[in-house]
């Protein structure tokens, strides 16, 4: 790791103003993932600008949504009393991630933005065009096993590993940023980008902007909500798959439904037609079935990842099985 200047940010306006008067920074609150990328080579930066004095970590629940700031670390957002009760797909997917070590030092914000796990993204010496734009991505015809089957393109077909994430697009969450032109809010679903022809660009920030805190609508079907993660071991490890949902249901019939997947896509993902396709019928597992073979119709597999392709549909019939009442 080469060295680097670091400046302790006493309020949010402040810490915007270091990011965009210094050059090659950026900001760092828990680090559990920026000092292990700085340590390998994956990136580099000149100067951190720690935000963690920063009044940034209150989990609130008001005019209707629950309030997370950014700061707040994994472990309280995942115990809060609220957060279980009203939203309980995010607590279990934030419990399902990472180990209770990092939880404790992790921020909400630091897990949004956290990078992949693509091997050849975290090595330095491999090519890789999310690391160095244009050198290309060996993980296509390489070793692809942990990549996207959904939103992948020619330059690139790693996942992105937030569980987190995840649970909030299926929330239909919304990102709070404050950069050098104010504050702006960004719905999650285009918070994150697909790789198309620049991998590199990972979501919607701007140059210098900070998430702030992440608004969460409290609804009743919030309430009705599960996480589901399938991966090689119990614990410390990345979705091979995972499923949020949130159901509602009245006389057997689905009134209301979303859905997300990780481990498949290229980023949080998200297709309303397969909610569209279950809103209105009878939740039978023949129409889960249905459901699930929409979601896939697009998918392109990899000789390493094809297992994926049936594993989220078996996925996606568990999750709404065990909602539903059908198990």
């Amino acid at each position: 790791m080469r060295a680097f200047g670091y400046t302790v940010a006493r309020d949010p306006a402040g810490a915007v103003r270091a990011a965009t008067s210094t050059p090659n920074a950026t900001y760092v609150a828990g680090g559990t993932d920026l000092l292990n990328l700085m340590r390998d080579g994956a990136e580099a930066h000149d100067h951190l600008i720690d935000v963690n004095r920063l009044n940034l970590a209150s989990i609130t629940a008001r005019s209707g949504a629950l309030r997370i700031g950014a700061a707040a670390r994994m472990r309280q957002v995942a115990e809060h009393a609220g957060v279980r009760e009203e939203f309980p797909v995010l607590s279990e997917a934030l419990l399902a991630s990472a180990s209770p070590q990092v939880r404790n030092m992790a921020s909400i914000g630091g897990n949004l933005l956290q990078r992949t796990r693509c091997g050849y993204f975290r090595d330095a010496g491999s090519a890789c065009n999310k690391r160095v734009p244009g050198s290309g991505c060996p993980a296509i015809t390489g070793q692809n096993r942990p990549h996207a089957v959904l939103g992948g393109s020619d330059h690139c077909i790693a996942t992105h590993p937030s569980d987190l994430a995840v649970a909030l697009t299926a929330l239909e969450a919304t990102v709070h940023l404050l950069g050098p032109g104010g504050e702006r809010a960004v719905p999650i679903a285009d918070f994150y980008l697909l790789p198309g022809s620049t991998p590199d660009q990972e979501t919607a920030m701007r140059p210098g902007e900070l998430i702030t805190r992440v608004d969460v609508p409290r609804t009743d079907l919030a309430g009705r909500s599960r996480y589901l993660k399938l991966r090689d071991r119990a614990t410390f490890e990345f979705a091979v798959v995972s499923v949020a949902a949130a159901l509602r249901t009245r006389g057997g019939v689905v009134r209301d439904v979303r859905l997300a997947f990780g481990g498949v896509g290229t980023r949080p993902w998200r297709d309303t037609r397969v909610e569209a396709a279950l809103r209105g019928r009878p939740l039978t597992p023949q129409a889960i079935q249905e459901a699930g073979r929409l979601l896939v119709a697009d998918a392109k597999p990899y000789e390493g990842n094809a297992f994926k392709v049936e594993l989220v549909q078996r996925a996606l019939v568990s999750i709404l099985g065990e909602l539903g009442g059908l198990r």
